[in-house]
């Protein structure tokens, strides 16, 4: 007699057959809840009255107007907010697929953390789009200073004007240009300026530029200068004086520099340059390229002393550790927080040690906190350290200048702890 199957093996068998019988995927059918008339949506109004405020917006979300509240929402029951039948960024790619496709170029921060509703509107809005807020507003939230410089600015670019931050760029991915740009610069440029035209070759002293980085000079989002030029210009681009530093613009290679490295700077910085490499300690760009061009743009900049970038950001991409200690801290040296890097250390050469401005932290700190004038605790070049004699006692052998997660920029939680490290009779 053949030995009937165990009953959860046969439920088992059903279940994976029933299984394979079944769409799978976002592509599955829904299920049929055998609604009445209506009630993928409108009926939901009869208990969702604040929805009509919604109906009655400019810009209403397709699945709202269709009355198809089911598309996003479970009408029974959920494990999240509102209903939903999935998390928000994969409820939104049902229907609007994949922003971010492979291969893209960079991609707008919200996209790639999945937050859509951070700019949309779920339901609907008075902005194009759904956008919670009006573009440009909506734009400032995240970037305060440059949509609040470019209002400002006494020269306006005029796409900005007209078409706002989508007019260049892309609002969720770009496909082949960095900071979400349509295309790529000069590329973007050239699309509304004209690089054949007698008076652009005259505006670039007859330096044929059609190829060259257009925002290496004008500042995109708007200037107080003419042709939106950078507020901080190098004197030679100000004067257009182009052959100061480069061959003439009828020569067979115009873009070429006179001279190489630091000795082309040297031109007209020689007491700085000379100073700099005569001193004991020199920062590393500095030595290591024997150019400026490491940290200073050659034409034009948004920052003073025309650099690359703000300065704690610039620092930070080689001293990112010390960027980050500070970011971590609970307690904050405030020179370090407010990236003025250069308030403690040159950033070309120095005497002292780590380049401080100053022949010794001592007389550095002084020049901020005034305990010098009352502090009794011996200090100094004649004052060895008890944990190592070869150094002396100094404001960095107690506090931590980049910041600490303790307070008073302490490397211990308590102030006993860093006392009984020298003074270990004291000890409990």
């Amino acid at each position: 007699m053949r030995p009937r199957p165990h009953v959860p093996f046969l439920a088992l068998a059903t279940l994976v057959a029933l299984a394979a019988l079944a769409p799978a995927g976002p592509a599955a059918a829904a299920p049929d809840r055998k609604l009445k008339p209506g009630a993928e949506g409108k009926l939901c109004l009869d208990c969702h009255g604040e929805l009509q405020k919604a109906l009655r917006q400019p810009v209403v979300h397709t699945p709202v107007r269709s009355r198809n509240c089911i598309g996003c929402h479970d009408p029974h029951a959920s494990n999240r907010p509102k209903f939903l039948t999935d998390a928000p960024n994969q409820v939104c790619g049902l229907c609007h697929g994949d922003l971010t496709p492979a291969g893209s170029a960079s991609t707008h921060k919200p996209v790639a953390e999945q937050k859509c509703l951070g700019c949309h509107d779920a339901h609907a809005s008075a902005n194009k789009g759904v956008l919670v807020k009006p573009a440009l507003d909506l734009c400032a939230g995240c970037h305060p200073k440059l949509v609040e410089r470019a209002a400002k600015a006494k020269h306006r670019h005029a796409p900005i004007q007209s078409a706002g931050c989508a007019a260049c760029h892309e609002p969720h991915a770009a496909a082949k240009a960095g900071h979400l740009l349509k295309k790529a610069v000069p590329e973007l440029c050239t699309g509304c300026h004209r690089t054949d035209k007698p008076l652009f070759a005259k505006a670039h002293y007859e330096y044929k530029v059609a190829g060259a980085r257009c925002t290496s000079c004008h500042d995109p989002h708007g200037s107080d200068r003419k042709g939106l030029l950078f507020d901080k210009v190098h004197p030679p681009v100000a004067r257009g004086m182009c052959g100061q530093c480069h061959q003439p613009a009828g020569s067979a290679t115009p873009f070429a520099l006179r001279t190489s490295g630091v000795d082309l700077c040297r031109g007209c910085h020689a007491p700085m340059v000379n100073g700099v490499l005569g001193k004991n300690r020199v920062h590393q760009p500095v030595l290591a390229g024997q150019t400026c061009l490491g940290c200073h743009a050659p034409h034009a900049s948004s920052e003073e002393k025309l650099l690359l970038a703000p300065m704690k950001a610039l620092c930070a991409r080689c001293h990112e550790d010390t960027i980050q200690r500070d970011v971590r801290a609970a307690s904050h040296h405030e020179p370090v927080k407010d990236g003025q890097c250069t308030a403690c250390h040159d950033p070309h050469g120095q005497d002292a040690a780590l380049l401080l401005q100053k022949p010794d932290s001592i007389a550095l700190c002084q020049t901020c906190h005034d305990w010098g004038q009352h502090s009794s605790h011996p200090l100094g070049p004649k004052v060895a350290d008890p944990r190592n004699p070869n150094l002396s006692l100094e404001c960095l052998s107690c506090h931590r200048a980049h910041g600490t997660e303790h307070k008073k920029l302490m490397p211990f939680s308590k102030g006993s702890e860093l006392c009984t490290a020298c003074h270990q009779q004291y000890r409990r």
